[in-house]
């Protein structure tokens, strides 16, 4: 008999008799196991007769272990679940020792997240980690069906990059020199010509100078890939890879860059509310019982749902990084001396100043544009106020900035010497300038950091929670 996945079998009436497989979640009273599969977060309730075992076969009933049942599918005589399965046949596929389980998160109990994190290769088995992930994989497939219904086409940007995009340093080396023979040249530097690639390359920290070249010629595309970023910070909102998404439009100005990025967030997010209901109600509850044992001030003030349903129901404002400013300094927290850090032009805003203008002020997402350009990338276009470019950076509730963009500089002779301002070779990227010579648009893009996106999705507050294998200083285990 073909196997049924516990979530199909959870919704079919009873009467069939069907084989489910899956991990033993809890088993009680010689009589009673929890079944789960990693297809829902509900587990499917096994009902044995213990007489009807074989001694073996009993003693391999343990949590972690994994079971082929064969039985009934039968209205269930308890609470919390429709259907139950009347067990005829339950084979042990694998056994797990009772005492290697209480070592471990298998053990049914509570445990903390930084434990969780340690056992990263287990963390799956649990509700929290088997939720976060199943909505890790509809928010995959929401951004590429939407960007495939939108006439994107997806570009593989590359892993191994000469440039640095971001202009910001702090990127991974790669090398296949000996690392105890490295050669050096006369002066004693490193002979980086005798390297695999004939020059110094890195981990890409972005894939959007590349994925400009494609819009130029394709109209409109979009990157979803592995970035990586050498910066030595081990707090809640770093890593050292992470997943990033950036789409690039030909013809399209900073108007139209936002509308996009508005558009396309109202999509992800009504897509995670539409398809991934248990597993958000679950996590939900979580949050909700958490912010019971916080004081009054740090608990949320919109749940997660609603943080979720705040972003689709509500039109974005949008308002100038100066009108921003201007905001803030005649707020009541920074007259009160409230903000950490400094409101003044030409500071970039801080994550509480963020916060205030979309959840305080606005009551609903922010767009602010127009930047001043010592704040942001050389790329980005320059205003004809000589002050500002042409970025824009979207802000939520309870996270603040999650998307940044721009338009892009199209201008051949400007983008000389926004590049010399920056202090970048044109060596290094001639080919970025080349585009600006034949048949240069303009065009926009954005990006969004998946794991950003994650985080306001789950309401989890640290982004290691998020990757299913974290990638953090001193820490490359798995």
């Amino acid at each position: 008999m073909s196997r049924v996945k516990i979530k199909e079998a959870l919704a079919q009436e009873a009467g069939s008799v069907i084989t489910v497989k899956g991990w033993v979640r809890a088993f009680r009273s010689n009589r009673f196991i929890a079944l789960n599969d990693g297809s829902t977060i509900n587990n499917i309730q096994i009902v044995i007769d213990a007489d009807q075992l074989d001694e073996t076969t009993l003693k391999g009933i343990s949590t972690g272990a994994s079971l082929a049942v064969t039985g009934n599918l039968v209205e269930s005589q308890g609470a919390g679940q429709k259907v139950e399965i009347n067990a005829t046949e339950v084979i042990v596929l694998g056994n797990a020792d009772p005492e290697e389980v209480q070592k471990t998160i298998l053990q049914p109990k509570k445990h903390s997240l930084e434990l969780l994190r340690e056992q990263a290769h287990l963390r799956f088995r649990t509700n929290l980690f088997g939720a976060i992930f199943r909505i890790r994989h509809a928010m995959t497939f929401a951004i590429h069906n939407y960007f495939n219904e939108k006439g994107f086409y997806n570009l593989h940007t590359p892993i191994i990059t000469g440039s640095d995009a971001e202009g910001a340093g702090e990127m991974f080396r790669v090398t296949n020199f000996d690392l105890e023979n490295i050669p050096l040249t006369e002066d004693g530097k490193i002979d980086v010509e005798q390297d695999f690639f004939g020059k110094e390359t890195n981990l890409t920290v972005s894939g959007q100078l590349e994925a400009e070249l494609g819009a130029m010629a394709l109209g409109q595309v979009y990157t979803f890939g592995p970035t990586f970023r050498a910066e030595n910070s081990n707090t809640s909102r770093h890593l050292a890879e992470f997943w990033m998404i950036e789409p690039e439009v030909a013809f399209a100005d900073l108007k139209d860059d936002m509308e996009l990025s508005e558009d396309f967030m109202k999509y992800v997010i009504q897509y995670a509310l539409d398809n991934c209901k248990d597993d958000l109600d679950f996590l939900l509850q979580r949050e909700t019982n958490e912010d019971k044992s916080k004081p009054q001030a740090e608990r949320n003030e919109l749940n997660l749902i609603e943080r979720l349903e705040f972003v689709v129901s509500n039109s974005f404002e949008r308002i100038t990084y100066t009108e921003a400013i201007d905001i803030l300094q005649r707020s009541k927290p920074f007259k009160k001396k409230k903000f950490k850090f400094p409101v003044e032009w030409g500071v970039d805003l801080a994550s509480e100043h963020e916060r205030f203008l979309v959840e305080k002020h606005f009551k609903k997402p922010v767009i602010i544009f127009d930047y001043p350009k010592e704040i942001k990338a050389f790329y980005m276009r320059n205003n004809d106020d000589g002050k500002t470019v042409a970025a824009m950076d979207v802000l939520f509730p309870g996270i603040g900035e999650i998307i940044g963009g721009s338009q892009r500089e199209e201008r051949l002779d400007v983008l000389k010497e926004k590049i010399k301002d920056f202090n970048i070779e044109e060596e290094h990227i001639w080919w970025y300038l080349d585009t600006r010579k034949f048949g240069t648009a303009p065009h926009a893009g954005f990006g969004l950091g998946f794991e950003r996106l994650m985080m306001f999705v789950t309401g989890m507050a640290n982004i290691k929670d998020v990757i299913p294998f974290p990638r953090t200083p001193k820490n490359a285990e798995f």
